[in-house]
């Protein structure tokens, strides 16, 4: 895995052919790693911790699924390049999942601006997630999109902390959506590797 890669380029996707001969060996193998970059917040948030490798595939799957060619190419490095951590930060795609539709809308509607309640602490510090800047995450009227794309940006004092500590914790501290979760140890550790 590569995980200090922090850019796609073109030249790193493979043709549809040579994608589809490794298709399911990559796959299980990022599966295993996708097992440590995953945390779930309360009932229904889970934390989807983004890395090269992960952002390399989704954007094979896109292409595989959508045959869009050079130019589906283009937007999708666009879209997911921000998300791989560049050394000094953690990203994470954070999802909001409720199978029964109308329950979703419903806690969504009264989920407004929880992009800006979300917190990482570890070893006295506390660090607020931002929301990736080329999308709004909660409509004018209030409701929070289901899917959120979020950066934790750290101090260099910040990734030797995060390494060592003993105990981190994600919260939400969003009024309709109170929740906390300690990161277990292995995921801690996977996630110490983004940094440089």
């Amino acid at each position: 895995m590569s995980a200090l890669k922090k850019t796609i380029t073109p030249q790193d996707i493979l043709p549809p052919d040579a994608y589809e001969k490794i298709r399911t060996e990559k796959r299980a193998a990022l599966r295993a790693v996708k097992i440590n970059r995953r945390v779930s917040v309360g009932p229904y948030a889970t934390f989807y911790f983004e890395n090269y490798d992960t952002m390399w595939l989704q954007i094979q799957e896109m292409l595989r699924i959508e045959k869009g060619g050079d130019e589906q190419l283009d937007d999708e490095l666009r879209a997911y390049n921000p998300m791989i951590p560049n050394g000094r930060e953690l990203t994470a795609t954070v999802m909001f999942e409720i199978e029964d539709v109308a329950r979703r809308a419903a806690l969504l509607s009264t989920l407004g601006g929880v992009e800006k309640t979300i917190e990482l602490r570890f070893e006295g510090e506390v660090i607020t997630a931002q929301a990736e800047n080329d999308l709004d995450y909660t409509s004018a009227d209030g409701k929070a999109s289901s899917v959120q794309f979020i950066h934790f940006p750290f101090t260099t004092e910040q990734t030797k902390k995060f390494v060592v500590a003993q105990e981190v914790v994600i919260a939400v501290t969003h009024f309709n959506y109170g929740h906390m979760a300690v990161v277990p140890r292995d995921t801690r550790l996977e996630l110490a590797k983004d940094f440089d």
